[in-house]
């Protein structure tokens, strides 16, 4: 399968989620070192170098070929600036340290998929278009969608559709898609699970809490959160700044969870009186309340509608 267009790498997509905010958030500064660690077409990160000028650097990280090639083209004009690597964020320190970037000054993540995913039928993203059932960010990556809804046992499926996809139907849904297997398209699945509530629909299709599921178990998102977060602490220098861009209530909760936490000198159950945790805060929340999209930005952009921005700024330690 051919997961690139043959065209289309010279016009890149509209202005990122929440642009303006992670430009106001990061306060990009020459000659400071900043990291898009989901770079997608590089928005956010021709911001970043823009604000950075004349000798910011920043280091973009993606798996997505598809997005790099654009990405590529769009931060040509920043020369050496920019430096481009084809890997998984959580590779963060390993990336930072092969570049010789001890700290930084500022990261951002967009976590999720971009609407160039979704809008491009053979990644298998959405159901609008009949695609094959894939889900990958990268072509490398081994599990695809198709290998879960034909291989997974039914109990197990149902528990993937019910913990990432929070579908109050997932014994239903998973017991109509292994009788229907084996299934191959995005069109097969959606309309299986359609199949699945009778007829009856809400607000929204009924596919889409379970394609999200798919899409985060494929790409094990979650865990990729939880192992990046720590390394973006690490990675900052005392001052500067991680801007975390969610779009679903998990990812944001394990945003919130740890910020709160890394925020706090002890997290020690509320009922003990004497803290032995030893833990100190190594960040200070910059927003305890999610910043959201304005509502000229969600006109234009839908999709900004479910997006909430996170920041926190890394302490100046003793």
């Amino acid at each position: 399968m051919d997961m690139l267009p043959s065209t289309g790498a010279s016009q890149p997509p509209h202005r990122s989620v929440l642009y303006q905010q992670i430009i106001h958030a990061l306060d990009p500064r020459s000659p400071g070192l900043y990291v898009d660690a989901t770079l997608g077409a590089g928005g956010h990160a021709s911001g970043i170098l823009e604000a950075s000028a004349p000798s910011g650097r920043l280091l973009g990280l993606d798996l997505d070929p598809q997005a790099l090639a654009i990405a590529r083209e769009r931060l040509a004009v920043y020369g050496e600036r920019a430096v481009i690597v084809q890997d998984s964020y959580t590779t963060l320190l390993d990336q930072l340290a092969l570049l010789g970037w001890e700290q930084v000054d500022g990261i951002v993540f967009d976590l999720g998929v971009s609407s160039m995913q979704f809008d491009t039928p053979g990644r298998g993203f959405s159901f609008q278009a009949d695609g094959p059932l894939d889900m990958r960010f990268g072509p490398q990556q081994g599990v695809s969608a198709a290998d879960l809804v034909n291989n997974l046992p039914e109990t197990d499926l149902a528990d993937l559709i019910w913990r990432y996809g929070e579908e109050r139907q997932a014994r239903r849904i998973a017991r109509a898609i292994v009788q229907a297997r084996p299934l191959h398209t995005t069109h097969e699945l959606a309309d299986v699970i359609a199949g699945s509530f009778g007829g009856r629909r809400g607000r929204i299709h009924p596919a889409t809490l379970t394609f999200q599921a798919l899409r985060i178990a494929v790409n094990q998102e979650l865990q990729a959160i939880e192992s990046v977060l720590p390394q973006a602490v690490q990675a900052l220098k005392p001052g500067g700044r991680l801007a975390v861009i969610s779009f679903h209530s998990l990812e944001d909760r394990l945003v919130k969870q740890f910020m709160r936490r890394e925020s706090r000198d002890c997290i020690c159950p509320p009922e003990q009186p004497v803290c032995t945790c030893g833990h100190h805060a190594i960040i200070r929340e910059i927003n305890r309340h999610p910043i959201e999209a304005d509502e000229a930005e969600t006109t234009e952009n839908p999709r900004a509608r479910s997006a909430k921005l996170r920041v926190a700024e890394k302490l100046h330690l003793a």
